[in-house]
């Protein structure tokens, strides 16, 4: 029992209920290839209809090896959520000393509108995502944030 009080009225009957309920079944999962990376393939997990657009998760995966660093780029959201589900990625971030390697098991809130790139990456990697909001935009930097120029 929580000792705070809640946030709004409750219990509150389905048709009252702050998101919609959604059950994501692995047996329907339906890939595209329409994310960000040429090289990696999405599954939307549902959440961007239940909160009406609130929040999205997506699990990902690659396809094909990383080559080359993904570039510096960011994102224009207030949260970002990665966790790891097979495989290791590594990640740079402007404003944070070094790399940041996560494996299987690890997860990482990204400072969510912070440049950042992918350096290297597992060729089987797959990852949940999570964002606020579900849809957002992304940027490329025209040259890397101090200290990788």
């Amino acid at each position: 029992m929580s000792a705070a009080p809640p946030r709004y009225d409750g219990p509150r009957a389905l048709a009252q209920s702050l998101s919609a309920f959604a059950r994501n079944a692995a047996a329907d999962a339906h890939w595209d290839r329409e994310g960000l990376r040429g090289d990696t393939e999405y599954r939307d997990l549902g959440l961007a209809a239940a909160t009406g657009g609130r929040v999205g998760a997506k699990h990902i995966r690659t396809l094909a090896p990383l080559r080359e660093p993904l570039g510096w780029h960011w994102h224009d959201m207030t949260a970002h959520y990665v966790y790891v589900l097979h495989g290791w990625l590594t990640f740079r971030f402007a404003g944070i000393e070094g790399d940041v390697t996560l494996h299987a098991g690890d997860g990482l809130s990204q400072p969510a509108g912070v440049p950042h790139t992918v350096i290297a990456r597992a060729d089987d990697l797959e990852v949940i995502e999570i964002n606020e909001p579900a849809a957002y935009g992304t940027w490329d930097l025209t040259e890397a944030p101090a200290p990788w120029r």
